[in-house]
């Protein structure tokens, strides 16, 4: 194990740089990482190690978890259309033409034919959303379609993947899985239901009283894997669980601090993922079976991008239905997941089984290549030049622009604040002390909870679009880390800091942050200018 982990390390790293410098997105080196690992170095003990797949399974899981923080139980509502009727008929529709289709145009097995009609409705919720996440795009439109249908693909995961354990388990009936299944959602929804309600406050408010960061994170950590833990033991998929303890904590303050301290596990195991889903390919099959593999490959695109375009159609614009439908063209992860349930019931065998997992991992590994395309492929297509204006619109809780952000929010930021506000100018301040976050709230002073040396919290507070940021903190050490932290972001025109001795203003100024504002200097010419006046 040890050997396959630092191999894996020391291959995904160079191929990594070397896509980089091509403009190539990190999942296509983690699946190629895989494919090199698997045989290039002839370490095909990891292509069937059922820790490393279970350990890989989280990187999905963490990302359901964080895009259920984006996904609150009033987003939910707002998005039943997304989720129930498009998702729904996507699903239905795409299965049901292509089982029509491999039964009776190429005259395959009823039971493979099922399968395989299953297996090519699921897209990839890791890949796209990653991207998304990435980008910024899940706050757009056609973002916001596709994460509607594929929330709904992950919920559709469960019924399908008992309907594949029960066709090849004929001991137990039908009514009797069912009854489970019901009895196992109705306990998981409200035992979490209850602990959102009344244990997740009372419990986050302990933690933070510890003013220890590493309890916090192992408390999100551990909440993220208890709720995927516990759907798993009633019979639910890892990331439903995770999903929905997502949405409970979107329902407090501590979203943004949560999700920030989780994206790195998030990251890490997701490239885990990627590297298992690239130990999939299999040469020998790709060469006996090129043919076949293209035609699939194709026509399940072609036949998805058709059906998604048709559905979102119904309620969007031209080019948002286009986005859609090239986003959720490709064959997903879950796919593999069902493959495999269906291999080890002998339900599906050679060929079909190899020829449908290279299928799905090549229509994952040209995924990236598209979603960095929208624009172009919809162009190709739609030759408007610019975007219609609701494509664009964004769906964030903090919706601000050229507005100054306050990192800090003690007395001083709360003075500057006072100003900013007597000046009619737009200001957001964010606040990692959980009293004084408290303590603005009730004043319902616009601040968001969570550490700004965290990216993602920077992110939310939409940091590309501020006109300033004033560091308004006393900790040297932390403000200096901001400081480089930022003008990586930002640049340096935009910031403003306010530091106690001259001494401290030296090494900033060596950054080339221009507007340093010494206190001891403020505080020297104000007593100078009282005594004179």
């Amino acid at each position: 194990m040890l050997t396959i982990i630092v191999t894996t390390l020391f291959v995904s790293l160079i191929t990594n740089i070397i896509l980089k410098k091509l403009h190539l997105p990190t999942i296509i080196g983690y699946i190629f990482t895989g494919t090199i690992i698997a045989y290039g170095f002839g370490l095909h003990d990891a292509v069937h190690n059922h820790e490393l797949k279970e350990i890989a399974e989280f990187g999905v899981v963490f990302l359901m978890f964080t895009i259920g923080l984006e996904f609150s139980i009033e987003h939910l509502k707002k998005m039943r259309y997304e989720v129930f009727v498009a998702g729904s008929m996507q699903i239905v529709i795409t299965s049901l033409i292509v089982y029509l289709m491999a039964r009776y145009v190429f005259a395959i097995d009823q039971q493979v034919s099922f399968i395989i009609s299953l297996a090519i409705a699921l897209s990839s919720t890791a890949i796209v959303l990653k991207t998304f996440n990435e980008t910024g795009e899940i706050n757009k439109r056609y973002g916001q379609r596709s994460l509607g249908i594929l929330i709904m693909q992950d919920i559709a995961v469960i019924p399908i993947l008992l309907i594949i354990g029960f066709m090849g388990n004929t001991d137990q009936s039908m009514g009797i899985v069912l009854l489970e299944m019901l009895v196992g959602g109705t306990i998981l929804i409200i035992a979490l239901w209850f602990a959102g309600k009344y244990l997740l406050e009372p419990f986050f408010a302990q933690i933070i009283k510890t003013d220890s960061e590493e309890l916090f994170v192992g408390s999100i950590l551990f909440l993220a894997i208890g709720a995927s833990y516990l759907a798993h033991v009633l019979g639910f998929s890892y990331s439903l669980g995770a999903f929905i303890a997502g949405m409970l904590i979107a329902e407090t303050k501590y979203k943004h601090q949560a999700e920030a301290d989780l994206i790195p596990f998030r990251d890490i195991l997701l490239g885990i993922f990627f590297i298992t889903v690239g130990m999939q390919i299999d040469f020998d099959i790709i060469f006996s079976y090129a043919h076949v593999i293209f035609a699939v490959l194709v026509l399940a695109m072609l036949l998805k991008f058709g059906i998604i375009y048709a559905i979102i159609r119904l309620t969007e614009d031209k080019r948002t239905s286009l986005k859609t439908a090239f986003s959720l063209i490709q064959v997903g992860e879950f796919s593999l997941a069902l493959l495999e349930l269906a291999r080890s019931n002998s339900l599906i065998g050679p060929p079909y089984g190899q020829v449908m997992i290279l299928v799905i991992v090549v229509s994952m590994i040209l995924t990236p290549v598209i979603l960095k395309n929208l624009p172009r492929l919809v162009s190709l297509i739609d030759r408007k030049e610019k975007e219609k204006g609701e494509d664009l619109s964004k769906v964030e809780s903090h919706e601000f622009t050229d507005h100054i952000i306050i990192i800090g929010f003690g007395e001083f930021g709360q003075r500057v604040a006072k100003s900013l506000k007597e000046n009619s100018f737009s200001y957001l301040a964010i606040e990692n002390n959980i009293d004084t976050y408290h303590k603005v709230k009730d004043l319902n002073e616009p601040v968001i909870f969570g550490n700004a040396a965290k990216k993602e919290i920077l992110k939310h507070a939409n940091i590309k679009e501020a006109k300033n940021i004033i560091l308004a903190i006393d900790n040297v050490d932390k403000q200096h880390y901001l400081c480089h932290m930022l003008k990586d972001m930002v640049g340096t025109d935009k910031l403003i800091v306010k530091v106690h001795a001259r001494r401290d203003a030296l090494s900033l100024k060596k950054m080339k942050i221009k507007n340093v504002f010494i206190e001891s200097d403020l505080v020297s010419k104000y007593v100078v200018n009282k005594i004179i006046s």
